[in-house]
């Protein structure tokens, strides 16, 4: 078996590595896609995402639980905003989420016409590349970047993917962006919250108060799921 492997380092790069057939991993490591990870970990129903906020300004008015970020902090509408601390057990187990962030539903909207879409993280790298290997000959990683901007996380994350996919299959890497991604990897992987303590987004977190999320998206499998987004329904589930 072999698998082609390209990263796509930010959405707006999008339209030039799409290709017919493919399987996209859509990754935002701070945070939305630890975020997603974690909700469905936690038993929520389904995630339905939306790219602007006067649409899940609507959908809360519909009564719906609305996730809601901008700039990194929560919005003020909304009951929850972008940790995956907000989304326990006991708040959205069996529940539908409404979810809009600054970049990680804007990449999902970008790549949602793709032959299937997955959400990928550090929280859940294995199952996910488990199950691209069972059903995909490509993998476009797309990452969410900073308002179109290329960031580090998602690249190391990207690196970590492939490091990961060529113990277990035959790489075939589609772009230098695969073998930068790698290179930053090697350099990280062994120091991974201590080097992207230099990043631009960490230090959103920090601003913020929300650092404490970094550790936690950084950490390996912690939400073993795969999101899978359903094009006929514009919601995300769990794979099974």
């Amino acid at each position: 078996m072999r698998m082609i492997l390209d990263i796509c380092t930010s959405p707006a790069l999008y339209p030039y590595y799409k290709k017919e057939n493919d399987t996209v991993v859509v990754v935002d490591v701070f945070r939305a896609s630890a975020t997603i990870c974690k909700m469905l970990h936690n038993g929520a129903e389904s995630i339905i995402p939306v790219a602007g906020i006067e649409e899940a300004k609507q959908y809360k008015s519909e009564g719906f639980l609305v996730g809601a970020e901008r700039n990194a902090r929560k919005c003020d509408f909304a009951d929850f905003g972008n940790s995956p601390s907000d989304y326990t057990l006991e708040r959205v187990s069996g529940k539908e989420v409404v979810f809009t962030t600054t970049n990680g539903t804007q990449a999902i909207q970008a790549a949602r016409g793709c032959r299937q879409l997955f959400i990928g993280t550090f929280s859940n790298i294995d199952a996910v590349l488990e199950a691209s290997l069972r059903s995909a000959e490509r993998v476009v990683i797309l990452c969410a970047g900073w308002e179109n901007r290329i960031n580090i996380e998602d690249m190391l994350f990207g690196g970590a993917f492939a490091e990961k996919l060529g113990e277990k299959d035959e790489l075939i890497i589609g772009s230098d962006s695969v073998r930068i991604a790698m290179e930053l990897w090697q350099q990280a992987k062994d120091h991974l919250l201590e080097y992207v303590k230099k990043s631009d987004h960490y230090h959103r977190l920090v601003e913020n108060g929300v650092e404490a999320d970094a550790a936690y998206c950084l950490q390996m499998n912690t939400a073993p799921v795969v999101p899978y987004y359903h094009k006929n329904e514009k919601k995300i589930r769990a794979s099974h």
